[in-house]
């Protein structure tokens, strides 16, 4: 991944250009308060917004962006298909429900949000012909682990072209950072700053102090130093400026591999494997 600025993108395995910076929205409550995060992002220079179909604002966001007055194709939009309406005709139905809450012609990359067993694999086969409609124009999952892509290489027509996992210095997963790219799956994160927890280990407030930034900012920067695409939420506009603020400094070799040392596979959510039994 080539760092350049908030404008700055990584191409897909299908040639979309997707920003490596985004705004996620998780928990944003539709009205003011999304609407003035979404404006504070897209002032700040954002142009890549995450939703879904769960955190009930696909239709704030849409309104956000189109009030912006910025053109829909400059704006790369997500969403992606919740547990219960998985399976072939309920994600074809799904996907509709959320391109009128978006105010959209199409999606840039709609994501099956957990692999519901079996169902995920006829989710997948909707979201291949929806993309082959052109109505998406890249199309991924979340929390999944290795044998869920592979089942859905094998089953399915299309690999996926995003993974979108939980990834902070706590939960690095090297070998399937190492997978994907071997597969050229872009990985995505969630919960880069593990909540907030992140902020609070002294190893990496050493390494803000030494760049005279935030722990925030060390962290979205060795997302991207790492070649992860990340979506930091925050409805606050200074944390949201501060958080794009990460283009004039550079982590070192040594600097990475000692946030990398921080890993201890310790997951603020679910595990891809038993969700079924912790959601």
């Amino acid at each position: 991944m080539k760092i350049t600025d908030i404008n700055g993108s990584v191409t897909l395995a299908n040639g979309v250009k997707m920003p490596y910076l985004g705004l996620g929205v998780y928990k944003a409550k539709e009205g003011n308060e999304l609407e003035n995060a979404i404006q504070s992002a897209l002032e700040t220079g954002y142009r890549h917004f995450d939703t879904a179909s769960m955190y009930k604002n696909e239709e704030g966001v849409g309104a956000a962006i189109k009030k912006s007055g910025i053109p829909r194709e400059e704006v790369f939009l997500t969403t992606k298909v919740w547990n219960s309406d998985q399976g072939y005709e309920p994600t074809l139905k799904a996907f509709e429900t959320s391109l009128k809450k978006l105010d959209s012609d199409y999606v840039d990359l709609y994501l099956i949000h957990w692999p519901v067993p079996v169902k995920y694999i006829e989710a997948w086969k909707a979201m291949e012909k929806l993309y082959k409609e052109g109505r998406i124009k890249a199309i991924g999952v979340c929390n999944c682990m290795p044998h869920h892509l592979e089942s859905l290489e094998k089953e399915g027509e299309i690999r996926p072209m995003v993974l979108q996992n939980e990834f902070h210095p706590r939960l690095v997963q090297q070998e399937l950072l190492d997978y994907c790219r071997d597969k050229n799956i872009q990985y995505e994160a969630w919960s880069p700053l593990m909540r907030g927890r992140i902020v609070d280990n002294n190893q990496l407030k050493e390494i803000a102090q030494k760049h005279e930034k935030s722990v925030a900012q060390v962290v979205i920067r060795w997302d991207l130093q790492k070649g992860v695409v990340t979506i930091p939420k925050s409805v606050h506009k200074e944390r949201i400026r501060e958080n794009a603020a990460v283009f004039d400094f550079e982590l070192s070799a040594q600097e990475m591999q000692l946030i990398d040392s921080l890993d201890k596979e310790e997951r603020t959510g679910a595990h891809p494997d038993t969700f079924m039994e912790q959601l």
